[in-house]
């Protein structure tokens, strides 16, 4: 192989890990926007992230969660009475955060 095939070798492998890098950054980025959004439309508090501070009912304990487009913090559990009160709570504006 020659010098001229290796480093061309290392350039597309560098190439390709800064483009994922720069994909990774933009979702992350995504997600953080649409965090932030939609914590902001459920009137929470949010973090540095975008995600929303609530109290969890079920662990009790302060979290920083991410919400779906339905405003379920992605630790909610459907069958769990504690994960069904703390969405009634979001959606009654009446959840504890921090």
């Amino acid at each position: 192989m020659s010098d001229g095939d290796d480093r061309g070798d290392r350039l597309g492998r560098f190439i390709e890990g800064a483009l994922r890098s720069v994909g990774d950054q933009l979702s992350e980025a995504k997600r953080a926007y649409s965090d932030g959004k939609r914590a902001a439309l459920a009137g929470l508090p949010r973090d540095e992230d975008g995600r929303a501070r609530i109290v969890c009912r079920r662990h009790a304990e302060y979290r920083a969660v991410s919400l779906d487009p339905a405003s379920r913090p992605d630790c909610f559990d459907p069958d769990h009475p504690d994960c069904q009160g703390c969405v009634e709570d979001i959606r009654d504006e009446t959840i504890e955060t921090w």
